[in-house]
């Protein structure tokens, strides 16, 4: 049988993930493997290996694959990460803070919130005032680029106080690890959690989670769950050199494989996080030249996303502008703040700075109201 003729998109992601990915990365998912096999298991050992090497060159720490998004990440965490006796401090200042939050109160984890609000800042004099009240606290948790509004949280300053406390610290990297430079031993963080179809340019289908090796041996026998005991999962990858417990997605690790290269080939993170921030730096002035408004201040604002406020006139409709857009080549992402209407528009991906100016001249016809 014929193989059929690769398709193009019809259109450019512009979203925090999934996100528009190379043609090489898609063609890398046209070939079976068997997970049992070798050559397989060498691939696995081998991005695990590299992306401990992303996140630090000195520490002690290992990698771990989860099956499923980012959010099976989290939850293989916070699940496996938490003993029955300890107590979970989420830092949240937009939906995927409250998603973790959410995950420890399905767990049963005990848990305290503090809420900075969708568009404010994590704010370390709040947090300090916190552990000193509660030294039950055993686990500190926060969203480095919360994608609700594109903001950064400084996890550097969140993880020089966590661990003055002696707290565990655990960081959702998800939108941030491979597009914005970072380092455990910077952060001082014992869990980042990533996913592959985010700064790394690969397919959705699992996550992955670097952790200090003497934290992650702890936790043995604490998951409330069996498919997503991040413990086990290690373990057996440490043992059987690259086996998963379960059916693995070949298919999407080989591609993700293809998108390491790419990020060597491109020279980096900070390669490619300069590509990013020059997306968006003309994004943003494209857009405010032609009256658009950001939602957040520059100095706090991610190269991942940037979310703008909606015109005021009573013509603009979303889902319309949404459509003259995306018949036009490229999709955006509708808001996710309850404060003030939105939308939002992504830098990542397989996005260059020539993608950036068709997008506004397009955006700039298709302006209506």
């Amino acid at each position: 049988m014929t193989s059929p003729e690769f398709p193009e998109n019809p259109y450019l992601l512009l979203t925090p993930g999934p996100l528009s990915s190379s043609q090489a990365v898609k063609s890398a998912m046209l070939r079976d493997w068997c997970t049992w096999d070798k050559d397989y298991n060498s691939i696995v050992q081998e991005i695990r290996a590299e992306l401990v090497s992303l996140a630090t060159r000195n520490l002690d720490c290992t990698a771990v694959l989860m099956q499923g998004s980012g959010t099976f990440c989290l939850e293989s965490v916070i699940g496996t990460a938490l003993g029955k006796e300890d107590k979970l401090l989420v830092l949240a200042n937009g939906a995927y803070g409250h998603r973790m939050a959410k995950i420890a109160r399905h767990l049963d984890i005990a848990l305290t919130v503090i809420d900075f609000g969708e568009i404010g800042a994590v704010d370390p004099g709040q947090i300090e005032p916190a552990l000193q009240a509660d030294p039950t606290i055993t686990h500190v948790a926060v969203v480095h680029c919360e994608t609700t509004t594109g903001r950064l949280n400084d996890i550097v300053a969140i993880g020089k106080l966590a661990k003055s406390f002696g707290k565990t610290y655990i960081v959702d990297a998800m939108s941030s690890f491979g597009g914005i430079a970072m380092s455990m031993e910077e952060m001082q963080a014992d869990y980042l959690v990533s996913s592959a179809n985010k700064c790394i340019q690969g397919v959705p289908g699992f996550g992955f989670i670097i952790a200090r090796r003497e934290v992650i041996e702890s936790t043995a026998g604490q998951a409330r769950s069996l498919s997503l005991d991040m413990y086990e999962q290690w373990r057996t990858m440490e043992r059987d050199e690259g086996k998963w417990r379960f059916t693995s997605p070949t298919h999407v690790v080989h591609a993700f494989s293809q998108a390491l290269k790419e990020l060597r080939e491109e020279g980096g993170v900070a390669a490619r996080s300069a590509r990013y921030s020059e997306n968006q730096r003309l994004l943003i002035d494209g857009m405010r030249k032609l009256g658009f408004e950001c939602l957040l201040p520059d100095g706090c604002q991610s190269p991942i996303i940037t979310a703008f406020i909606s015109p005021h006139d009573a013509g603009y409709c979303f889902e319309e502008f949404y459509l003259a857009l995306k018949n036009k080549g490229f999709v955006i992402y509708p808001g996710n703040v309850t404060e003030v209407e939105t939308f939002r528009i992504g830098n990542i991906g397989e996005v260059y700075p020539d993608d950036i100016h068709r997008l506004l001249k397009i955006v700039a016809e298709s302006i209506s109201w």
